[in-house]
């Protein structure tokens, strides 16, 4: 997931909402590496960075800064099927005043000597971790994490059983991150920035005032994963005597800690980790002043690999399985770990991934690594022999007075009111998948969902909404995600077309053909760092705190046209059954999908409120949607097929 996000997501307006003027300045004068490098010195670890992973980080670009011409006629464009004629005009006055004043070539000036700065890698990476990560107030779940729901393995249908292969093959990817033997992405032969993967393991977000910070600790020292069961931690070494724990050893540990966490009562502290983020580092402050002792614990569970968690329950449909990843309960979690993978008794499982420091493809990387080891027919579950003098892992019990009892008790039922309000509904689509659309059909299979999206919520709602998608930048170095803007003047004509009767098939074949590539051309544009959202972004941020702000960016075109009612990403695995995260503004759906062989998968999120949303009916009009372009197209092409004959 070039999640992907958020928040990958959150627009401009949004940030600017929840970061004083101020803060920002004070943002643009510090360096973020700086405060990465003096939180780290916490732990006295910092990476080497120098291995095979990291091999072609010297020879990345930086991230360009487009020119203004590129840009402005980009943005316009994209206004024009979300604007009335008088909306239109009125931002195309600002746009022209903009460039015509100065302002524009002013703002662009310092963002271009931004860029030049040799000690920045990316004239965007400080403020955007920290605008839309670090910096974001809210609770992570559900409003930033994202999830990965695994298809079931048949083979391993107890829950001990499939955590203990997951976490033997997981262990195979730390091992091989930690010695940067593995290689590093690439796309078309072109290298992908691995800058993130010193974030993946060992590591975790702490709560700050007013930002987060990351901490990462030596792996050699921390040879061990943190499993949690019943809201109660266990440290669990993966080594005994100079050996790795087998699979079958693993697997008794995890009984033993079962065994004992369904017979012990403790506080639950990990529903802290889901709470406002600026509630969390006051509560974490209350529960180190507890007890000394707390300090060490957490600790034991932030240094550690990655999180395990034995959820007690067994989820049957895909929605309570996608649920169950997503946010389970709440306190059988520790939403601050960048990894963490959940099973449940039945057998099902998944992952959670936090996304302060790392987007959705290298996560994706590691789960379909994990996935296509252990869902293997052949895969090799070792030696059933458990050596008997294996050590019990024990619990990490905090102590706890009466303030951090209320404050655990405040922050549960934060989160259960925030999580009451999130719909979430998965729907799959067996009609047809990437083979039949790239092959049959003859279109991309990314643009082709994209379309299947606004036809789907133009049934439901009646009009087109701002709809983003991300695009990964990590062609260049420390890239993260650019927005592509998916509604075009190509694609409301279509999804108009598909709705009227009147219209021929072949017209709307046609009109899909010219969406379909119209937004393959600003995704890819996107992905060179020419989009639009992330250059305006860096010239308001260029903006000095004793200047006007042009009205290019107080105009209501620039926070509607930014604020995501759609926000969407594609993760396209076999394997996952289902993925996701939540909505991005309060009128606005989280729609994940993944064009796969044979099918689509839709994951969709919205909230509960006054605007009346609802993601199990945009599923079926996503069905249905499917169901349409399927009847179209196939008519065409019998269309053409009887008059050849």
């Amino acid at each position: 997931m070039s999640q992907t996000a958020r928040k990958v997501f959150l627009n401009s307006k949004n940030l600017f909402a929840k970061h004083s003027f101020s803060n920002l300045h004070t943002l643009k004068n510090s360096s973020f590496s700086q405060i990465i490098r003096k939180q780290s010195s916490m732990s006295g670890y910092k990476p080497l960075l120098s291995g095979k992973l990291y091999q072609e980080q010297s020879s990345l670009p930086k991230l360009p800064v487009p020119t203004l011409e590129e840009t402005l006629p980009k943005y316009l464009k994209s206004l024009e099927p979300l604007l009335s004629k008088d909306q239109l005009q009125q931002s195309k006055e600002r746009i022209s005043q903009f460039l015509e004043s100065g302002e524009g070539k002013t703002l662009q000036t310092r963002l271009e000597d931004r860029a030049k700065d040799p000690n920045r890698a990316s004239w965007l990476e400080e403020w955007w971790n920290d605008l839309a990560y670090l910096g974001y107030r809210d609770p992570v779940v559900p409003f930033v994490s994202y999830f990965y729901a695994y298809k079931d393995d048949k083979k391993m249908r107890k829950g001990t059983k499939r955590a203990a292969a997951i976490v033997s093959t997981a262990l195979k990817f730390w091992k091989q991150v930690v010695d940067e033997t593995i290689e590093p992405e690439m796309v078309k032969k072109v290298p992908l920035c691995s800058n993130s993967y010193q974030y993946m393991f060992n590591t975790c977000r702490i709560p700050k005032k007013p930002s987060d910070v990351p901490v990462q600790y030596d792996p050699e020292l921390n040879k061990k994963i943190t499993v949690v069961r019943n809201g109660i931690f266990y440290t669990l070494p993966i080594t005994f005597e100079g050996s790795v724990l087998s699979i079958s050893e693993i697997e008794s540990q995890l009984e033993a800690i079962i065994k004992d966490a369904d017979g012990t009562v403790a506080a639950k502290i990990g529903v802290l980790t889901g709470d406002y983020r600026d509630k969390w580092a006051e509560n974490r402050e209350i529960l180190l002043a507890s007890s000394p002792e707390n300090q060490k614990l957490l600790e034991e569970i932030e240094s550690s690999i990655f999180l395990l968690c034995l959820d007690n329950t067994n989820p049957i449909t895909q929605t309570e399985h996608s649920r169950g990843c997503w946010h389970g309960d709440g306190r059988n979690r520790f939403f601050d770990k960048p990894c963490q993978f959940i099973v449940f008794e039945n057998g099902k499982a998944g992952f959670q991934g936090e996304h302060s420091m790392m987007d959705g493809t290298p996560t994706a990387r590691l789960n379909e690594f994990v996935l296509n080891e252990t869902t293997d027919p052949n895969f090799d579950f070792g030696s059933p022999v458990v050596r008997s003098n294996l050590p019990h892992p024990k619990p990490l019990i905090f102590k706890t007075d009466v303030s951090s009892l209320k404050a655990i008790q405040e922050a549960g039922e934060r989160f259960d009111h925030e999580i009451g309000k999130q719909q979430l509904f998965s729907t799959v689509f067996h009609g047809y998948g990437k083979n039949i659309i790239s092959k049959t059909f003859g279109f991309s299979p990314d643009a082709f969902a994209q379309m299947i999206i606004q036809l789907a919520y133009y049934k439901l709602h009646g009009k087109c909404v701002p709809t983003y998608e991300p695009a990964q930048t990590r062609k260049f170095a420390r890239g993260r995600t650019e927005a592509c803007r998916v509604v075009s003047n190509q694609s409301v004509a279509w999804v108009k077309a598909m709705e009227d009767p009147s219209v021929s098939n072949e017209e709307k074949v046609r009109l899909l053909s010219e969406a379909s590539a119209s937004h393959s051309k600003y995704i890819a544009d996107a992905a060179n760092g020419k989009g639009v959202d992330r250059h305006l972004l860096g010239l308001k941020l260029s903006v000095k705190s004793d200047e006007k702000m042009p009205s290019i960016f107080t105009d209501p075109a620039y926070g509607y046209s930014s604020s995501w009612r759609i926000s969407t990403s594609n993760i396209s695995i076999e394997k996952f059954s289902s993925w996701g995260w939540s909505e991005v503004v309060p009128d606005g759906y989280g729609i994940a999908y993944s064009v796969i062989k044979d099918s689509l998968q839709f994951n969709v999120t919205c909230m509960t409120n006054e605007h009346n949303l609802s993601a199990e009916k945009l599923c079926q009009c996503l069905i249905d949607a499917a169901t349409d372009v399927r009847e179209v197209l196939v008519s065409v092409a019998i269309s053409k097929v009887k008059s050849k004959i």
